[in-house]
């Protein structure tokens, strides 16, 4: 079967991916999923700096399973999230979008396809010591 998509032959390549390094960002949406092995955040983001990458969105996961929350627990610390919740053991999905953070970004590569890694945290007031636009 033949189909016809207007203006496929004038697409261009998707924007490039974002290179390996330290971006500030802000939480758009969250989601939770879950898997009966490894349940996980859908973490959906948006850079605020570097300005050359401002805009972008980044899709993650942060995964829930007992050997991840170490992680899961550093990401919220990070980024401001509600302590009495935190205590409790809640994450809230609306709580956590407006939040803002430094992500540590880095991209692996398995079987021909990339997987965005996120490989640290950092609260918002440290984003100058990562910020090397300002400093070149």
């Amino acid at each position: 079967m033949r189909r016809r998509i207007p203006g496929l032959h004038q697409a261009a390549p998707q924007e490039q991916d974002l290179p390996d390094g330290f971006f500030l960002v802000e939480v758009v949406r969250v989601r939770y999923r879950s898997q009966p092995d490894k349940p996980f955040l859908t973490l959906d983001v948006v850079v605020l700096e570097p300005r050359q990458f401002a805009k972008q969105e980044i899709s993650a996961r942060l995964y829930c399973s007992a050997k991840a929350l170490w992680n899961l627990n550093w990401f919220l610390r990070d980024f401001g999230y509600d302590p009495d919740l935190l205590g409790r053991d809640e994450v809230e999905e609306k709580a956590l979008v407006g939040l803002r953070g430094v992500i540590k970004v880095s991209h692996t590569r398995f079987n021909g396809r990339s997987y965005l890694n996120l490989d640290g945290f950092a609260a918002t007031d440290s984003w100058s010591q990562f910020d090397l636009e300002k400093a070149g």
